[in-house]
């Protein structure tokens, strides 16, 4: 289940966030580990990735200089993560344009966005919903080639989102080569079946020639 959502501006200015349960200890100090790990990010941070943290697990996307990020309980399908945020993202960048960008805005000058927020968490929450989505995007949304780390190593061991982003560009150079061996093989595997039946054809259309037309 979808628990929160918050967008920062890759500065650290946090720009919206979704009303959620400020009762929810637990909640609250997973929000804090968001504005920790925004604060450490740099331009060769990964652009995508999931933070495993306990019982929960923090996704982010990043585009042109805005942080999107949903805090999710653990076991929530990670293509329906990534799919809420590409949706969250697309529909602020065209809310707003580039008012974002503005060096005068306060923290918190997009709450309004949390209608929007609201609308689809409760989408993305409906079972019949979720499973539609989850057939739908299960290949779109490319979640083998997102890094996913454990939240400790990056905020207490010393681990950094740079290294994450290297793992992660290493990790989609793997998968394109995969991609690249399995679509040959698919090749060999047609020419070893049709092969035979191509020469057949082929003996055939020249015995009828050799016998009738020559």
């Amino acid at each position: 289940m979808i628990k929160s959502t918050l967008i920062y501006r890759d500065d650290g200015l946090p720009l919206c966030s979704s009303v959620d349960d400020d009762s929810d200890g637990s909640l609250m100090e997973q929000k804090k580990r968001v504005k920790l790990v925004v604060s450490r990010m740099t331009p060769n941070s990964a652009n995508e990735a999931t933070l495993e943290s306990g019982r929960y697990e923090i996704n982010y996307i990043r585009k042109d200089v805005v942080i999107y990020v949903v805090i999710c309980e653990a076991g929530y399908p990670r293509n329906l993560a990534f799919s809420y945020l590409n949706d969250v993202c697309e529909e602020f960048q065209h809310s707003y344009s580039h008012e974002y960008t503005k060096p005068n805005i306060g923290p918190y000058a997009f709450v309004s966005f949390d209608n929007f927020l609201q609308k689809t968490k409760r989408a993305y929450s409906d079972k019949k919903v979720q499973d539609n989505l989850d057939q739908l995007n299960q290949e779109l949304v490319g979640v083998k080639q997102i890094m996913s780390k454990n939240i400790e190593d990056l905020l207490y061991r010393g681990d950094s989102l740079d290294k994450m982003s290297d793992m992660s560009a290493s990790l989609k150079e793997s998968s394109k080569k995969y991609r690249k061996s399995a679509q040959k093989i698919n090749f060999d595997l047609l020419i070893s079946q049709y092969a035979p039946i191509a020469m057949v054809a082929f003996f055939f259309v020249f015995l009828v020639w050799w016998v009738f037309l020559r």
